[in-house]
Order: structure tokens, then sequence, then C-alpha cells
């Protein structure tokens, strides 16, 4: 149940940041959901591999690479989904920096809550 939630929070609120930013693209809110699920699955076999692989520079930038891979990510995804388009690298580091943190921000909420009934 909480993946569930999960993806149709991203989905929300990438559909709602392809209103805000000019260079995200969504046709539609189903198209929201596929991403968040691509997106799923995508940091969930592909980002690891990427790490792993880029780890000396990663560690050289402190980690700040990771946004990289993250961007990396966001465009890989445009490439499967029909109706998500990014228009560069940019567009598709803002997206992903404003993605993290809008949705870190939205769980947090619940785990605060569950902890405090303990």
């Amino acid at each position: 149940m909480s993946f569930i939630i999960r993806i149709i929070v991203s989905a929300i609120v990438a559909f709602g940041l392809s209103y805000i930013l000019k260079g995200v693209h969504i046709n539609e809110f189903t198209t929201a959901l596929i991403l968040a699920i691509v997106l799923a699955i995508l940091n969930a076999i592909v980002k690891p591999i990427l790490v792993i692989l880029t780890l000396p520079i990663t560690i050289v930038t402190f980690g700040l690479f990771l946004f990289v891979i993250n961007a990396i990510i966001i465009l890989l995804a445009g490439d499967f989904v029909k109706g998500f388009t990014v228009d560069g690298f940019w567009w598709a580091l803002i997206f992903s920096f404003l993605l993290s943190i809008i949705t870190s921000v939205l769980y947090q909420e619940p785990i605060r809550a569950r902890k405090n009934q303990q």
C-alpha cells in the first residue's frame, strides 16, 4: 500500500511541476502515473549501476554528481514514456531536484505521524 501511495504522490508532484517548469511537459495525469512507475523502476535497476560506475567522480564531487545521475534518469524516462518530454539536461536537473525535495517533504509527514502514535 505504501508503494502505491508513493507512486500517486510522485505522479501528482510531477504533474504539478510540469505546469510550473516550462521545459517539462506531461500531457495528462495518466502519463504522470506511468512516469512515476517508470522512474521507480529506473531508480531500482539503472541508478545503482550508474552510481557504482561513477563512484570515483561522485566521491571527488562530494556526492554532487548524484544530481547529474538523477537528471540522466529523468532524460532516460523521457525516452520510455510517451507524452513526457524534457527540453534539455538543465530542465531535467531542475525537475529531478524539485521532484526529490517536494516528495521527500510530503513523505515525511506520515512517517512523523506513525512515530508519534508508537
